[in-house]
């Protein structure tokens, strides 16, 4: 028999008899009491609006057989009313329908304790007094029963409140505030850079944005045994053991409107090799005779502050040096192809030596350049001041 089939529209008489013995299981009221403020449930009474809540909206509810939709919440049959398949008495009737807190059934819990798991959700453990960093929904569900919010409840109940709001505690995102001052005026600037603006003016033809930075210490890693190319149903097979071979700076330099990259290795990072990468470009056309070239860059010590900027300006006239705010590397686009090489070249990392390390980085800037197309920037400064306004709460403290 199916599971429909065991369904069946209740008669009045049947009716009767359901309301009679949820007369006798709710016979006590349940209540809601102050306290502190706000509305505390005892767990009693939480069982008994769990009930009544997901009991049938009326003694007319229809009851539709299928076998191929569910019944409705807190109609469940558990068996034929007789032995015989006839109808049973009243008395009967009520035994053989139940409110379902299990199997399909799902019990219905009052908008208030939902808002208040999901509030629980969004709360630090350890400010709650729990030896915690993040809640998983085991913990959370013991949590929400010791405060008492209800008396019991089911982890996948839980995971689909906390779903509807795309709640998920048990994740995490590393971030660095905003500490710089000036955040807004700086990251504006280069913002209006990448849209192909700077002072309100449109960019001219000749005039070229380069988004530069510094990939510090990357390794030759010699496996202690040759790396094993992918074979059906097996993956790539990379040794764990390796021998260090020595380490590369990569300097880039991406060309933000036209999708060049250029790149070098060298033994650290420093003056020097900046100026070199800098010299790798400007010598370059059109960019050796372009009316301005504006180099966006973080304030790393090759390149910080205003001692950079006339360092640069003497040897290249037509070089604009443009610093991101403190902690916003995120806004140089030059990271995007550091990420694009960390996956696509360095990873799995099997360098027999620099010499080797070195060729694929340059071997890859030139594929690169056949295939890229310039990044789709989308944070614009409606963006911008959309972020700021959400920390507006928290005032931006000064830059170290």
């Amino acid at each position: 028999m199916t599971y429909g089939a065991l369904e069946r529209r209740p008669t009045p008489a049947m009716a009767a008899g359901w309301w009679v013995c949820q007369e006798r299981a709710h016979s006590s009221s349940f209540s809601l009491t102050k306290s502190g403020g706000g509305l505390s449930l005892s767990r009693a009474n939480i069982r008994r609006r769990t009930g009544r809540l997901s009991g049938p909206e009326s003694s007319s509810t229809r009851l539709m057989a299928s076998t191929t939709m569910r019944s409705r919440p807190g109609w469940t049959r558990l068996g034929r009313s007789c032995p015989s398949g006839g109808r049973g008495s009243s008395k009967n009737d009520c035994q053989g329908w139940r409110n379902g807190h299990g199997g399909d059934a799902q019990p219905s819990f009052p908008p208030s304790v939902v808002v208040a798991v999901k509030a629980l959700a969004c709360e630090l453990p350890h400010d709650l007094g729990l030896p915690l960093s993040r809640f998983t929904i085991p913990e959370l569900k013991r949590e929400v029963v010791r405060q008492g919010l209800v008396a019991s409840i089911g982890e996948t109940t839980l995971w689909r409140w906390l779903t509807e709001d795309a709640i998920r505690p048990w994740r995490h995102r590393t971030w660095i505030f905003p500490r710089d001052p000036d955040f807004e005026a700086k990251a504006g600037r280069v913002l209006d850079l990448y849209a192909g603006i700077w002072d309100g003016h449109s960019l001219r033809s000749n005039e070229f944005v380069v988004s530069a930075d510094e990939k510090t210490s990357i390794q030759a890693r010699r496996r202690c045994h040759p790396t094993l190319a992918p074979q059906p149903a097996s993956p790539m097979r990379v040794e764990h053991e390796y021998e260090r071979r020595g380490a590369w700076a990569y300097l880039a330099a991406w060309d933000v409107h036209r999708a060049r990259i250029f790149g070098r290795c060298e033994p650290t990072t420093g003056i020097q090799p900046f100026d070199r990468l800098v010299a790798q470009l400007m010598t370059k056309e059109p960019y050796s005779s372009a009316h301005r070239v504006f180099w966006v860059v973080d304030n790393g010590s090759s390149h910080r502050g205003r001692a950079a900027t006339q360092r640069l300006r003497s040897q290249w006239p037509n070089l604009v040096l443009v610093h991101t705010p403190v902690h916003a590397s995120w806004l140089n686009q030059v990271e995007i192809y550091f990420s694009v090489v960390q996956r696509k070249v360095l990873t799995p990392n099997d360098f027999p030596d620099l010499a080797d390390l070195e060729g694929h980085l340059h071997a890859f800037e030139t594929h690169y350049q056949t295939i890229a197309r310039p990044f789709q920037w989308k944070f614009t400064r409606s963006s911008l001041k959309a972020l700021l306004g959400k920390l507006q709460t928290n005032p931006l403290p000064k830059a170290a």
